[in-house]
């Protein structure tokens, strides 16, 4: 069997300055492309609300939907370490119950952590749950279930008292246990500063090179979606428009008859078929 990457596997990665790679799935066809890739992690993000399920945001994302996604990525991979994402108030109302939802989370689903945003002010939280025996991967910066306070999808850290209190909540979520923290959306000098000061993987998105590790949506890795496209993504393929143009060909071949041909088609003895019809 494949041994799968774990906590212990990032620990020794940043030890020995190898960068992590990893990249949302979000089903069992997704998730088999980026284990065939070799990727170290797969992240069941709460962005499948936007991406998969066309919500304006991640707000509407339930831990059931988080949970029916996560079972069908972990059948798709046995290599990479598969996170799970804690929707919006999953676990932000007490500790007993960010808890008892981490742990619906990985029983369910079979992923071995979850992440949830925030940073000190989810310290406890964090601390709980990997108290249950769960890893944590943190999350700060941009955190887009906190968009809303935030202003929308802006960069995070710019100015002295937002980047000081980025870095305290790097070193809280640290203290607390977490395995990791995604950096999302802040000024690459802030996150190597961060980086420095830590001793656990740091996994950017729009946080610049010096991370321990990177982390992209698939759909916008391959180029599967127009509606947006943020200054740190990078499209390593452009799929779109060749699936489109591939069902439009398929919709042509139907509407007149091309397909399906005789090399798509079963067939039987025509014998049998003219006793049916004097039968019939």
């Amino acid at each position: 069997m494949t041994k799968r990457v774990t906590t212990l596997t990032l620990a020794e990665m940043k030890k020995n300055n190898e960068k992590i790679t990893m990249a949302t799935a979000y089903d069992y066809a997704s998730a088999k492309v980026v284990e065939e890739a070799g990727i170290d992690m797969i992240l069941v993000g709460d962005s499948l609300g936007m991406v998969v399920l066309g919500y304006e945001n991640t707000l509407s994302v339930t831990l059931d939907d988080m949970i029916h996604h996560g079972k069908a990525v972990v059948r798709g991979s046995n290599r990479a370490m598969v996170v799970i994402d804690m929707p919006f108030m999953t676990y932000q109302v007490s500790k007993e119950e960010a808890v008892r939802n981490a742990g619906r989370a990985i029983q369910e689903t079979g992923a071995p952590a979850v992440k949830l945003e925030g940073g000190e002010d989810m310290a406890k939280t964090v601390k709980k749950i990997v108290k249950a025996g769960i890893p944590v991967v943190g999350h700060i910066g941009l955190t887009p279930q906190s968009v809303g306070q935030m202003g929308g999808f802006v960069v995070q850290g710019k100015n002295e008292k937002m980047a000081e209190q980025l870095v305290k909540d790097a070193l809280k979520l640290e203290d607390a246990g977490a395995c990791s923290i995604v950096l999302e959306a802040i000024p690459r000098q802030l996150a190597q500063l961060i980086t420095e000061k830590l001793s656990i993987p740091t996994i950017g998105i729009g946080a610049g090179v010096h991370c321990d590790g990177q982390v992209l949506v698939y759909h916008d890795i391959l180029g599967l979606q127009t509606d947006m496209r943020p200054k740190f993504v990078k499209q390593y393929g452009t799929f779109y428009n060749p699936m489109v143009n591939a069902m439009e060909i398929y919709g042509k071949e139907v509407k007149s008859g091309a397909f399906p041909s005789q090399e798509h088609t079963f067939t039987m003895d025509e014998s049998i078929i003219e006793k049916l019809r004097e039968k019939c």
